[in-house]
């Protein structure tokens, strides 16, 4: 009995040796997923995620990716401090590749994703162009919620000034007031731009939400100016 259960073990030992070896996971690096293909012609498409995307083979423009970086898009370091001229000269770029006019007599689907695009364009190009929306954005990029109206870190002085300036625009209306305030929140504005550029720069994220929470006051009040102005 000894004997046929050594029998059995040397078989089982031999049919491990033979088995083949399990193969190794291998490391997916981020781009080694499947390839994309083109909508129209099934060739496969070069990668350049987030940037309006021509198939090589039809020429056929593809869809916008969905979620793509805005300062990659626009050609920009993802950075608060842009070139305004690059940026602009981008925004012309894309729109001529892409507009709607281009593609009055290509497929809908293509059309479509034209539409897409030059909206995406412009949703980008408007962000970075504003330094509140471009800072909010950063905030967004680096997983930093915006403060709310609710949160109360602003300075109490600070608060009181905001005040006062909305009890004036509450007034009834006086050109000379308004041309005050509005020259009052143009140099705040571009104050507190420097200092988040500051802040941004020395990557003091927290700092920089607090700025902008402030600028988002500023913000309200120009709009309010806006409409104050407004011949009634």
């Amino acid at each position: 009995m000894q004997a046929a259960l050594r029998q059995r073990l040397g078989r089982a030992r031999w049919a491990l040796r033979l088995a083949p070896a399990a193969p190794r996971p291998r490391c997916v690096g981020p781009g080694a997923g499947p390839a994309l293909r083109c909508w129209s012609c099934g060739s496969a498409l070069p990668g350049a995620e987030g940037l309006p995307r021509f198939c090589p083979g039809c020429r056929a423009l593809q869809p916008p990716g969905p979620r793509p970086d805005l300062f990659r898009l626009m050609g920009c370091d993802r950075s608060f401090r842009i070139d305004v001229q690059l940026l602009q000269r981008r925004f012309r770029s894309l729109q001529r590749a892409v507009h709607p006019d281009r593609f009055g007599r290509r497929p809908p689907k293509e059309q479509y994703y034209s539409e897409q695009h030059s909206s995406l364009i412009n949703k980008a190009y408007q962000t970075l162009l504003n330094p509140l929306s471009r800072g909010l954005y950063l905030l967004e990029l680096n997983g930093v919620e915006p403060a709310q109206e609710t949160d109360s870190d602003a300075d109490s002085v600070f608060l009181m000034e905001i005040m006062e300036i909305n009890e004036k625009l509450a007034e009834p209306k006086n050109e000379d007031i308004l041309e005050e305030i509005e020259t009052l929140i143009k140099v705040k504005q571009e104050e507190l731009t420097k200092e988040v550029t500051a802040a941004f720069e020395r990557d003091d994220l927290q700092e920089a939400k607090k700025l902008l929470a402030k600028m988002k006051y500023f913000a309200n009040l120009e709009d309010k100016l806006k409409n104050k102005k407004i011949p009634s």
